[in-house]
């Protein structure tokens, strides 16, 4: 016959027949010993107990179980962690409190201490804290889709957590979350960046000239600060727009004569005047010349200015005099002179990128550029591979045609880039079935080399232009409530003054 032990105090439904290991335990040994799954659900339990010594047990208990657990109140949250579980874990905030017996190390681990709850309290997030919890009782670190990623790296590397304890799907699918979110904000700092100008009206204070600078500065660099600086942001752009113009025209046949070249050359002088004046005004108000240099659109500006000088300068050169003709010729670059003069002019067609500075699509354009400079250079990589490819393969398949065009690999690298971008001049073509087919898979490669960054590009570019253009328009919303609220300061204090002078006139 079985010899029977004695009952345990608890009600568990994971208790075993003859488990000797849980049922024969010393009494103290059984008030403290609760299975770990069930901590939450089971309650000691004694029907032979009067109420007197029922109310002696609950004063008791929780002096008896301090021993063995860790009570944890998270942002006013109580848990109840067992130290075993968190000493499995010595490296994390828990396992240390747990293991640690001077009470001055635990009282740098957390940010309060209960003496009569015996309690230790943290300053945190306690919907957070019950992913730790849980990961104290099963050892696994359960991640949701629907927190926030730095927030919770945060949380789990002040208690001390690692990520590698979660599961790998849930593990990969985080960082990948995490990683875009990063890439996000950095971008979006990015285009905050684009649209603030590189000085501020802060940095002209307590310098030379300062409130004077600070007013050209307003004037040339933004324009939402008042009516005359939307002026010369709109005439800026009209005189790019007339310099372009007036390029185009000076090309025109019936603009060649003389009328036509002299009016040409006072439109050229009044724009390179105005773009002069227009540099070495942001020159002036720049706080810092390295940075005005490095700028990219004060490249522009200079680059825009330089060839009217430059060609005045050439000029003359040639109406000098006879001595230094010879000179010119023993170097022998007079013939060169008129070539030098056709490209110093061909510059001014940079010009127009001088409307960057006061429009927010080129500037998303070019942000997108910058951007996505990997995926372009990797479509320019598979150009150059397809040019290469199939310009070998159609001269290897129609060089011994008689009359051919693609008499070497170089003459044949003209139809394969007109063919893989499918324009299709019809300038050169292959006569045998073999290069026709080679023709087919060139065009079939450029249709599918020429569909792939099309919808990323364009994506990309509504996503910044949008954003670029909200972040404008919140700008100018606050310029003009700003300059609501002076209005309406001024206008109080003048109403004030006049108040005040009133009585002084009756006097």
């Amino acid at each position: 016959m079985r010899h029977l032990e004695r009952r345990r105090m608890s009600l568990s439904a994971g208790l075993k027949i003859g488990d000797h290991h849980s049922c024969c335990q010393t009494p103290e040994e059984e008030d403290v010993y609760i299975p770990f799954a069930q901590e939450s659900l089971v309650k000691q339990w004694s029907s032979m107990q009067n109420v007197t010594d029922r109310n002696q047990e609950k004063s008791k208990k929780p002096l008896q179980r301090s021993k063995y657990f860790l009570n944890i109140n998270v942002g006013g949250t109580l848990f109840h962690i067992a130290c075993k579980a968190a000493a499995r874990y010595p490296v994390t905030r828990l396992g240390k409190l747990a293991i640690y017996t001077d009470p001055t190390k635990k009282l740098q681990l957390c940010d309060d201490y209960s003496v009569q709850k015996n309690e230790y309290f943290f300053d945190r997030d306690p919907s957070i804290f019950h992913y730790i919890f849980h990961f104290y009782r099963s050892g696994v670190l359960w991640i949701m889709d629907e927190m926030c990623p730095s927030n919770f790296v945060e949380e789990i590397e002040y208690w001390g957590v690692h990520l590698k304890y979660s599961q790998r799907c849930c593990r990969i699918l985080f960082e990948e979350k995490q990683d875009e979110l990063s890439e996000n904000l950095k971008i979006q700092k990015e285009l905050e960046a684009e649209l603030e100008p590189l000085e501020s009206a802060e940095q002209f204070e307590g310098k030379c000239l300062g409130q004077f600078r600070k007013m050209i500065w307003n004037l040339i660099e933004n324009p939402y600060s008042s009516v005359p600086a939307k002026i010369i942001a709109v005439m800026s752009s009209l005189f790019v727009l007339i310099s372009i113009v007036g390029m185009t025209l000076s090309t025109v046949e019936e603009m060649q004569h003389k009328t036509g070249k002299k009016w040409m050359e006072v439109l050229e002088m009044v724009c390179a005047i105005f773009f002069t004046s227009e540099y070495l005004m942001r020159l002036i108000s720049s706080s810092s010349f390295k940075k005005f240099l490095r700028a990219a659109l004060n490249a522009v500006d200079l680059v825009a200015i330089l060839p009217f000088y430059i060609q005045i300068l050439f000029e003359n050169l040639e109406e000098g005099d006879t001595l230094y003709h010879e000179e010119l010729h023993q170097m022998e670059n007079v013939s060169k002179l008129g070539k030098v003069l056709k490209l110093i002019k061909l510059m001014r067609i940079f010009r127009i990128l001088k409307l960057a500075r006061h429009s927010t699509g080129l500037r998303a354009f070019g942000f997108t550029m910058r951007q996505c400079y990997q995926q372009v250079c990797c479509l320019l990589l598979f150009i150059a591979m397809g040019v290469f490819t199939f310009s070998a393969l159609m001269h290897s398949v129609e060089h011994d045609v008689p009359g051919t065009n693609f008499t070497s690999i170089p003459y044949a690298w003209w139809w394969a880039a007109v063919s893989l971008s499918t324009v299709g001049y019809g300038d050169t073509v292959p006569d045998t079935v073999l290069g026709r087919m080679v023709a087919f898979g060139c065009i079939s490669f450029g249709i599918i080399l020429n569909g792939m960054p099309i919808s990323i590009l364009y994506n990309k570019f509504s996503d910044y232009y949008a954003k670029l253009k909200a972040h404008e328009n919140e700008t100018s919303l606050s310029l003009k409530l700003s300059r609501r609220f002076r209005f309406k300061e001024r206008a109080l204090r003048k109403l004030s003054e006049c108040c005040r002078a009133e009585p002084r006139c009756h006097q």
